[in-house]
């Protein structure tokens, strides 16, 4: 094993006197957007708390910690309620989350927190189904009886050259009574295929949610083949939007999907979503797939997560679970012919002019050379997510009763605005070459790096360690970018390479 490979050096990374002499002026990083601090404050208190809790003892990202709520929220309300944002603006609440992040930032870990009590709900509803599907499959085995015996009877006829009209008929009358199985509400998927995940919902359950660690499997996956990839981001987009579709088979039954509901919330690797964007060309754009999705891109936190013990109590985790399992006790209002018919909640006048002001404010900048022009695609939905996010706010904290408030659409509106910040981020940096990306990436690392430590110095294998990228030979071609503008060196002493940032860039407090 070479030297490099080994565990960092145990090295002094104080200032040294007079380092930030001779520094020219650090050029900036085109297209570099800095990242904000997620508002946290602005999730309502029973959620903030809940968050909170989880963050302090898993210790993932805050804005991958407050998706994973924003997701169960999502989930279990979805079916309760639609939002109307104005008089021909009505749709579902369901949210699309991706979060952009490496393996190991616990994901998982998080959705399985906040999803305890929707698997709890789905336990005990499957328990309670168990005498409705014997009962079923009683019913079944009795109507396929009658039909082989009526197939039986039509053959004997034809044989014999006999009339077989009055058999056909009865059979066609079998058909239209054959028994259709229970509805036992499913409401979490990990890995489906989207058409999987629309049978599902048209068969099954109308209300779902994708919730995975591992979107790779997802964006990476046979369903999103060249091929199929348009036929699959509509079908997904659809179901965003709450409209019916019709799935049509050559080989099994076709099916049609009506008043479904659903929330996605994935992580993916940005290498897989770069690889995506490549494959796909510019469908993932163009059809508005990743328009619809509330982005975060969080600073990972790995190599800063030392070992706590778990809590004896989780009292905010324990508030925000009950919350969950009242909106999912209360009975979700599905039709006889299995699509969900929510109630509208309406906007208060305040909170819908507060709404319109949004509203208004995005719009004014979508045009050439105004500040979401490059993402316009997003930031077109971005009023629609704060509608989204208000709605489920004020169910969650208020019930069913009255409208949205403003109160709920100021916090939605906060959150919203973040996500839209991170979308233009992320997007932007996606744009550029994946030299330039790495180096903007490290350059954002770097420097909180530096005022976290109160240092200039980083040690280029702590870099390697704990930042963006691993990869030894991309590591060293991003440095030389950020040297190229000044913004860092790096010194080598023997076989200790540091890398001095450029102390314009660093406020740090003696």
């Amino acid at each position: 094993m070479s030297h490099d490979a080994c565990t960092p050096l145990d090295i002094d990374i104080d200032v040294p006197a007079g380092d930030s002499d001779g520094w020219p002026e650090p050029q900036p990083l085109t297209a570099k957007i800095e990242p904000e601090s997620y508002p946290i404050d602005a999730l309502p208190d029973t959620i903030r708390a809940a968050v909170e809790e989880v963050a302090g003892f898993v210790k993932a990202p805050v804005p991958m910690v407050a998706s994973s709520a924003l997701a169960a929220l999502s989930l279990a309300c979805q079916a309760h309620i639609d939002a109307k944002r104005a008089e021909k603006l009505h749709g579902p609440v369901g949210l699309f989350l991706l979060t952009i992040a490496d393996s190991g930032e616990r994901k998982s870990t998080c959705d399985g927190f906040f999803t305890q009590a929707i698997r709890d709900y789905e336990e005990a509803q499957a328990e309670a189904a168990k005498p409705a599907l014997t009962d079923h499959k009683a019913a079944i085995e009795a109507w396929e009886a009658k039909r082989g015996g009526v197939k039986e009877k039509i053959r004997q006829l034809a044989k014999d050259n006999k009339p077989t009209e009055g058999m056909e008929t009865a059979l066609r009358e079998l058909e239209h009574d054959k028994p259709e199985p229970p509805r036992i509400p499913r409401l979490l998927y990990a890995d489906a295929t989207p058409e999987a995940l629309a049978y599902g919902l048209a068969k099954q359950w109308p209300s779902g949610g994708v919730v995975s660690a591992e979107a790779g499997i997802v964006f990476g996956s046979h369903g999103m083949g060249k091929d199929s990839v348009m036929r699959n981001l509509g079908l997904l987009n659809q179901l965003w939007d709450g409209t019916s579709l019709t799935i049509d088979r050559r080989s099994t039954e076709s099916f049609t999907v009506r008043g479904a509901r659903l929330t996605v919330a994935l992580q993916v690797q940005e290498p897989t979503l770069r690889e995506f964007f490549a494959r796909s060309g510019a469908l993932a754009r163009g059809t508005g797939f990743l328009a619809r999705f509330l982005v975060a891109w969080p600073e990972s936190t790995q190599g800063s997560r030392p070992f706590t013990e778990a809590p004896a109590n989780w009292p905010n985790l324990a508030a925000f679970h009950r919350r969950i399992a009242a909106v999912l006790n209360q009975p979700a209002p599905v039709d006889d012919d299995g699509a969900l018919t929510p109630p509208m909640l309406t906007l208060a006048p305040e909170a819908k002019a507060a709404w319109v002001e949004y509203h208004d404010a995005i719009e004014s900048e979508l045009a050439s050379g105004g500040e979401f022009f490059d993402v316009r695609d997003v930031a077109s939905k971005s009023a629609d997510n704060a509608a989204r996010l208000a709605a489920l706010f004020q169910l969650f904290e208020h019930g069913m009763g009255g409208a949205v408030g403003p109160d709920s659409l100021k916090r939605a509106s906060l959150i919203a605005a973040w996500h839209l910040h991170e979308a233009r981020r992320f997007f932007g940096e996606l744009a550029l070459p994946a030299d330039l990306a790495d180096a903007a990436r490290l350059d954002t690392w770097l420097i909180g790096f530096c005022q976290r430590e109160r240092t200039h110095l980083v040690p280029t294998r702590e870099a390697q360690r704990l930042g963006p990228i691993r990869d030894k030979e991309r590591l060293a071609t991003a440095l030389r970018e950020l040297e190229e503008l000044d913004r860092v060196r790096v010194s080598q002493e023997g076989r200790r390479k540091t890398i001095k940032v450029n102390p314009a860039l660093v406020e740090v407090t003696p």
